[in-house]
């Protein structure tokens, strides 16, 4: 029986087979790995990756679609909401490979879940909206730049690995689409994320004012009585510098 796509799921089902490939040597998994797949669907991507793994475990909302899959003999089924699911326990002490085909409209959330759980992830391939990983990967001082940026590059090394049109997918989205590999990085600084958190939330605020206007105002209120230049706009903060006003800040609670 034909399975019809859920809106309120976010289904777009993947179906060029030339993407697929693509996707799959991107990702370049290996027999033996331990990894796992966010919303599967209807196992374009699942079905070559188990081939490649030997066993996959997929994280699928759906219940018609998580009953298919328990079908299948090389995978395990975790039916939740990804939201809910816990990637360090299902880790279990090992580095887990993490890729998936992200439902658009929470594709951010999952993104900042799954940060919360790094320290269990060896690597990060997802689809996702292309204007998204626009923002992952920009650099600053460009339009693109902003708290997305800031949040993840701090922890992964990102790069955009391949194009995906709206015709790869059935029904096509309204958007197109494209691929971002993430790496956790080896020795990240040591920060306190909720700091950094609202600390970049503030700076990007009003991005168009000059940071006294926001960032500044709020350090005084924290009678921070370090140096931080606040004659500038949000996006001419490189990563680094919000990291280290971040370890200042820090330093001085």
């Amino acid at each position: 029986m034909k399975h019809i796509p859920r809106k309120r799921f976010g289904q777009h089902f993947l179906s060029d087979g030339g993407i697929i490939d693509g996707i799959v040597d991107a990702i370049h998994p290996q027999a033996g790995q331990a990894m796992v797949e966010i919303g599967p669907g209807l196992a374009a991507l699942t079905q070559p990756l188990v081939e490649r793994l030997g066993h996959l475990t997929v994280i699928e909302l759906d219940r018609d679609l998580a009953l298919r899959l328990r079908l299948h003999k090389q995978l395990t089924v975790v039916e939740s909401d990804v939201l809910r699911v816990d990637f360090t326990a299902l880790a279990a002490g090992q580095k887990i490979r993490v890729v998936g085909n992200l439902p658009y409209n929470i594709s951010t959330p999952i993104l900042f879940h799954l940060l919360a759980h790094v320290n269990a992830i060896e690597d990060q391939h997802f689809m996702l909206q292309k204007e998204v990983i626009d923002r992952m990967v920009a650099a600053p001082a460009t339009s693109d730049y902003g708290r997305l940026s800031v949040m993840l590059q701090w922890r992964y090394a990102m790069e955009n690995v391949l194009f995906v049109p709206p015709e790869s997918f059935d029904p096509p989205p309204r958007v197109d689409s494209a691929v971002v590999r993430m790496v956790p990085h080896a020795e990240p600084a040591n920060i306190d994320v909720k700091l950094l958190e609202k600390m970049v939330q503030v700076a990007f605020s009003q991005r168009r004012k000059l940071l006294r206007h926001t960032l500044g105002a709020w350090l005084t209120e924290r009678n921070f009585a370090g140096h931080f230049d606040v004659q500038r706009r949000a996006e001419e903060v490189s990563v680094q510098e919000y990291l280290q006003l971040a370890i200042a800040l820090n330093t001085e609670i």
